[in-house]
């Protein structure tokens, strides 16, 4: 088992060229009532990345750790400047299967292995209030750093100021201040280990920096690497279960697999087409319990809703019951995808596409003149089909082109998205627009979903020899929603056509 602790901290460095510096005196730091000097702790620490050191390209790292009060494996993952997840295992001879995962998108097939050692005589201090509580702990860290393999050594001093739990990072602002009286500074190395690299042989190197893109092709790729990123660095909270994260890289995918299509003249379909079609495996997958949830939480609220008066029979119950015998999906299954060859062979072709991109001539041309043109078609197919859907009457055949004309606003919506840095206020306006419309016509085919869902719901009940007059009820109510948003598609579509400039 693996826990997980938010870590706020900051280091700091003296002035002299090895970074020494002693303890200074914390006791006037505003909200401090005593400082306690809680000893040295002697830490030992391996430091494991792939040969070529993925994870501190990304600046993660993973060490085991003995000495101190939290000897393990911690693999620790950026949240943002200052803020990382620590999540913790239990010490073991080998890396645990709990962590592993967490760095597999990173290292893929690669081996991990023991890069840097690192051994610390940590002096510690807790900053307490006058209630004794901890308000952050400071250590003085004198730190040798051993290039496993004999490539070199280094030694350094440094302080850590690390928030308690549940802290006010302004506190940190307030310590931040006395140190500085004191001669220190911000550390230039984010972590031990990135400055063990640098000062010990070859280091991982930061990607450098994206020119501006110039060609259609340049602000396709941007826009398309971003998602390709947002795939990697949301793998470990997917498999954290962290809120939203299983939605974001559903998100991710669909906006790949779109701009593959909308920009085909751009990027060499015969390339992308077998990579989206993985793109819609993996978001199919990502989506098996995903749907039933939406669809359950609109039937809860819709039920919540309702006068006690129009409650007949073990309604809740029913739906309780229902939902659960129709999740497809489960974690582990989750899980098993994501360790899966068919997922890393994925992630394997579209870092292939984004380092070495299928581009085709137009890519070279002027993206107010391809990219807009790519916009402008994909527009006018949402148009053709919120057209036939206007043409339509009430039924099943107007529910399927409201629905084909969301699809087709979600992927016009991608296109401008991934338009807007070159066309500027026009592409802007248009995913605003599409957002808009496709929140419309989304509601509606929540209402066709949750409407099929209560005819089930209601033959199930009415076998069960249960009341069916609650689903009728709500049935009647979802047919409301989906009038509404049929009478005010023509208004909104009207609104649209005369804003859209792309």
């Amino acid at each position: 088992m693996a826990d997980t602790k938010r870590e706020i901290e900051r280091k700091y460095e003296g002035p002299a060229a090895d970074g020494g510096t002693e303890m200074p005196d914390l006791s006037g730091v505003p909200g401090v009532a005593r400082v306690v000097d809680k000893g040295v702790a002697e830490l030992d620490a391996t430091y494991y990345d792939t040969p070529d050191q993925r994870l501190a390209a990304a600046s993660l790292t993973l060490r085991r750790r003995t000495g101190g009060d939290d000897a393990g494996w911690h693999l620790k993952l950026p949240v943002s400047e200052g803020v990382r997840d620590e999540i913790q295992a239990p010490l073991s001879d080998t890396v645990p299967r709990a962590v592993t995962g967490l760095v597999r998108s990173r290292v893929r097939d690669a081996e991990l292995v023991p890069l840097v050692r690192l051994r610390s005589a940590r002096d510690i201090r807790h900053l307490v209030d006058d209630s004794g509580a901890l308000l952050a702990e400071v250590s003085l860290d004198r730190v040798r750093a051993d290039r496993l393999g004999g490539e070199g050594t280094a030694e350094w001093t440094e302080l850590e100021v690390e928030l308690a739990d549940d802290g006010d990072p302004a506190f940190l602002d307030k310590v931040e201040k006395k140190l500085r009286k004191a001669g220190l500074s911000r550390s230039t190395s984010s972590s031990k280990l990135a400055k063990a690299l640098s000062t010990t042989g070859k280091h991982a190197k930061k990607p450098a920096p994206r020119k501006d893109p110039a060609t259609a092709g340049d602000h396709v790729l941007t826009y398309l690497r971003a998602q390709y990123d947002a795939i990697v660095e949301l793998d470990p909270a997917v498999r954290r279960d962290l809120p939203d994260s299983v939605h974001s890289m559903r998100v991710a995918t669909r906006r790949m697999r779109s701009t593959f299509r909308s920009y085909g003249k751009i990027l060499d379909r015969a390339v992308t087409d077998p990579i989206g079609d993985e793109l819609k495996w993996l978001a199919g997958e990502l989506g098996v319990d995903r749907d039933q949830e939406v669809l359950t939480e609109r039937l809860t609220d819709s039920l919540g809703r309702l006068p006690r008066t129009l409650l007949s029979g073990p309604v809740r119950t029913r739906l309780r019951t229902w939902a659960q015998a129709r999740r497809g999906g489960s974690r582990r299954r989750l899980i098993a995808v994501l360790d899966g060859k068919r997922y890393l062979a994925l992630l394997t072709a579209l870092d292939a596409l984004v380092t070495d991109p299928p581009l085709l001539k137009a890519a070279g041309g002027d993206p107010a003149k391809v990219i807009a043109k790519a916009v402008r078609k994909d527009f006018g197919k949402v148009s053709d089909l919120v057209e036939q859907a206007l043409d339509r009457p009430p039924g099943a055949d107007r529910d399927h082109a409201m629905h084909d004309a969301r699809k087709k606003a979600k992927r016009t919506r991608y296109a401008a998205e991934a338009a807007a840095p070159a066309l500027g206020g026009p592409a802007a306006g248009l995913v605003k627009s599409m957002k808009s419309l496709q929140s419309l016509l989304g509601d509606h085919q929540d209402s066709v979903m949750t409407r099929e869902a209560l005819r089930e719901l209601a033959a199930l009940a009415h076998a069960a020899g249960e009341s069916s007059f609650t689903y009728g009820v709500l049935y009647g109510r979802e047919e409301q929603r989906a009038a509404e948003a049929e009478s005010a598609l023509p208004g909104a579509w009207e609104k649209i056509e005369a804003q859209a400039a792309v």
